[in-house]
């Protein structure tokens, strides 16, 4: 079985710009570079030499809105899966998170013009 890539952006350092890289780091290797048996050459990957083929090639894929289907757009597409994948919960999460902001700060000025009114007399 492929391992389990959910996580994959949240597993590596800068993990989106690194799958994104990596997926488009397939290239021709140089002339003095001596490959491995079975392996790719990926500018990206350390080493340079990775066991994975080439995954993306242009028109692969068929986009219902007629978007054009290269290589950039649909590793961009994979990474934005991957990276919902990884938190399919961050949307919400996000919405809880303004709704707390702002009703903190419905809270904070009630709580200021409380103080005025109680400490009115005092200043």
């Amino acid at each position: 079985y492929p391992p389990d890539l959910s996580l994959i952006i949240k597993a590596r350092e800068n993990g989106p710009n690194y799958v994104y890289s990596l997926l488009q780091g397939f290239d021709l290797k140089p002339a003095d570079m001596q490959m491995g048996a079975g392996m790719n050459y990926n500018k990206y990957f350390p080493g340079q030499q990775i066991a994975m083929p080439k995954p993306l090639s242009d028109g692969q894929i068929t986009y219902s809105d007629g978007t054009v289907a290269t290589t950039e757009q649909m590793a961009s597409d994979v990474v934005v899966f991957l990276q919902w994948a990884a938190e399919p919960e961050m949307e919400r999460r996000k919405k809880m998170g303004l709704k707390v902001l702002l009703f903190l700060a419905v809270t904070g000025i009630f709580f200021y013009l409380a103080k005025k009114r109680v400490w009115k007399k005092v200043e």
